[in-house]
């Protein structure tokens, strides 16, 4: 096609216009990096400097290498709590963690404002026994304060021989003073999934942990307490959860979704941009869930947590969680040690970032916290009504068969009673039930 000489001229300086843009835009990113990479250039010199002075001038002799390593962590410890520089005897506790089991007290640490923080004790183990929950503020191990202290320094203190002792001093809300706890340590097995039928009907499924066979073991537990019949109600235990494996939480909802977003990541660079989605399986379930979480609740129990609830196929019940919403990865280096760095964020199937604000349970029940030392509140005075059955010379209703059964299911009653009175220790727990049994219930009258 001719172009006439307007045309033509009008083209050419539109292209001469854009060509100008970009060279500018190139020239003006090019400068940019270029006072970037000088200003590094100068803050490196810096150091190199300041090295320099502290090996000719401090008053002892310096092992540059510990030094240099000292920079390093410090260097990170300015980006987030996650971030980490591991020697590499740190790196291959990290590896000995995730294979199974470790010596030690039970707890899940972070740093929060520059405080060792409980993020969760670990259920069943020796700090979870001496009532250490979420939240607990660690200012001393063994006397020694944690100011400045890594997290990895503090994990391999905490850690150790078992039967051996460690005391930790925590500040509690509600304190007014430092307590003082003596934990003996003992082997921590990394125990993923366990699961109780509540009442007839209903199930109970708790995720300690999100390991390498959480899903094979919870799919176990479905089949089990289907076993009888249909479920009319499952209650999925979240609380004080500290996380693990994103695979594993991304399996665990997939199993109760059919399509859809389960949660996506998004970083600086666009590896670290992923989706996670579900897809149609063959098993369908279709009973009501209620996800139980609470403070300890981060990380992949968020994720599950946030997956159900933006798909409006759990409710959530507890307290706000943790709020653990940023991913780490773990680099190599060269001479063996490890770097940890956290790369991305975790988002919900909305859209909703869970770092430092967590999952907002639908209904909010705080946590009550009942230690194996503290008095229960059922053991508290109770109004008791009498009943027929209290009456001195009462007779029985007639019915035969039930009056022959009875000494058989004597124990069964007890067992009964056992499971009824621990579920009303917990209030979240047993808040829990009684919705799925009232939604039961409704379900059938609305048919």
């Amino acid at each position: 096609m001719k172009l006439s000489k307007l045309s033509a001229k009008k083209y050419f300086v539109i292209f001469t216009t854009c060509l100008a843009v970009i060279t500018f835009s190139f020239w003006e990113r090019s400068h940019q990096v270029e006072a970037g990479t000088q200003e590094t250039y100068k803050n490196l010199e810096a150091f190199s400097n300041v090295l320099n002075l502290l090996q000719q001038n401090y008053v002892e002799e310096i092992d540059s290498s510990e030094v240099i390593e000292g920079a390093i962590k410090g260097m990170l410890a300015t980006l987030d709590p996650h971030s980490s520089y591991m020697k590499p005897d740190d790196f291959q506790e990290l590896k000995i963690e995730t294979k199974g089991s470790f010596s030690g007290i039970g707890i899940e640490i972070t740093m929060k404002d520059g405080i060792l923080t409980v993020v969760s004790p670990i259920e069943g183990t020796p700090a979870y026994k001496m009532g250490v929950p979420a939240q607990d503020k660690i200012l001393k191990i063994d006397d020694e304060s944690t100011k400045d202290m890594s997290l990895m320094e503090a994990v391999k203190k905490l850690r150790g021989p078992k039967g051996t002792k460690v005391t930790i001093s925590i500040h509690r809300e509600g304190l007014t003073e430092l307590k003082d706890i003596t934990i003996i340590r003992n082997v921590i097995p990394l125990i993923s999934v366990k699961s109780k039928t509540l009442a007839p009907g209903y199930g109970y499924i708790r995720i300690r942990n999100f390991q390498s066979k959480t899903t094979k073991e919870f799919k176990k537990a479905l089949v089990e307490l289907t076993e009888d019949g249909d479920l009319q109600g499952l209650v999925l235990d979240l609380r004080s959860n500290p996380g693990g494996l994103l695979d594993q939480a991304v399996k665990i909802s997939d199993i109760f979704l059919e399509e859809g977003m389960i949660v996506f990541t998004k970083g600086r660079i666009k590896d670290q941009n992923m989706e996670f989605k579900a897809h149609a399986n063959g098993d369908k379930y279709n009973f009501p869930i209620i996800v139980l979480v609470n403070e300890g609740s981060a990380s992949a129990s968020e994720i599950v947590a946030g997956a159900l609830q933006d798909h409006q196929r759990a409710l959530i019940l507890g307290a706000q969680t943790f709020g653990k919403g940023s991913v780490q990865t773990i680099i190599p280096m060269t001479n063996g040690a490890g770097l940890r760095l956290t790369t991305a964020r975790y988002y919900t199937p909305n859209g909703t970032s869970i770092q430092a604000t967590g999952i907002t349970p639908d209904i909010v029940i705080p946590t009550q916290l009942i230690t194996p030392k503290a008095p229960a509140e059922d053991e508290k005075k109770k109004m008791k009504f009498l009943r027929e059955k209290d009456l001195k010379h009462h007779f029985e209703n007639g019915d035969e068969e039930e009056k022959n059964d009875k000494e058989a299911t004597a124990e069964d009653e007890s067992e009964e009673a056992k499971k009824q009175k621990e579920i009303e220790q917990d209030n979240q727990l047993h808040q829990a039930l009684m919705l799925l049994k009232g939604l039961s219930v409704f379900s059938k009258l609305t048919e």
